[in-house]
């Protein structure tokens, strides 16, 4: 008897696809073996059976790949480094106004949050490519050192938001003089 040529899954996993009367014809079952435990393949089998069987939530590429009815805020993306007197962040944030950008700086973080609206008013369907982030936007950072917050400073050139936040004078060594009484 002929065998029947082997998937390309199956030559790279070892797997077999068999026929079972629990499956329609439609589907197929993955028989998983694991040359040196019969036992582990049963566990790899039966999982696979049970993961058939478990509702799939309702994702959707149009919208990021969230669930449907819930919108996907964007994160935004940043550079943080240092010099000797600061953290500097940096961030591209072309298309925001200063106006929908929102900084707020605490002892250990920087937070942004900011919104970038779309000018143009397209229905869905007449999209040819949509690769632009149009919407809100956020970003949590933790600080890596001590920092001045109250010296802090955020600028917006030709798209680019830079914050530059003076480092703590924690290293700041003073002496004091003793005096005899």
């Amino acid at each position: 008897m002929p065998q029947e040529p082997r998937s390309f899954f199956e030559r790279l996993t070892g797997a077999k696809v068999l026929s079972s009367p629990d499956v329609s014809d439609s589907e197929e079952v993955l028989a998983v073996h694991h040359p040196d435990d019969d036992e582990y393949a049963e566990d790899v089998n039966e999982a696979l059976m049970e993961s058939d069987q478990e509702p799939e939530e309702d994702f959707s590429d149009e919208n990021g790949g969230s669930v449907q009815g819930e919108e996907q805020e964007g994160q935004l993306t940043v550079d943080v480094f240092q010099d000797d007197e600061s953290i500097i962040i940096s961030s591209t944030v072309a298309g925001v106004s200063p106006d929908d950008l929102d900084v707020s700086i605490t002892n250990d973080m920087v937070a942004i949050r900011g919104e970038r609206r779309s000018q143009h008013t397209v229905d869905p369907e007449d999209y040819f490519y949509q690769e632009c982030y149009w919407g809100t936007f956020s970003r949590s950072i933790i600080l890596p050192v001590e920092i001045d917050a109250d010296r802090a400073e955020a600028k917006l050139k030709n798209g680019i938001l830079t914050i530059r936040i003076p480092k703590a004078n924690a290293a700041v060594t003073r002496k004091l003089k003793v005096k005899s009484l």
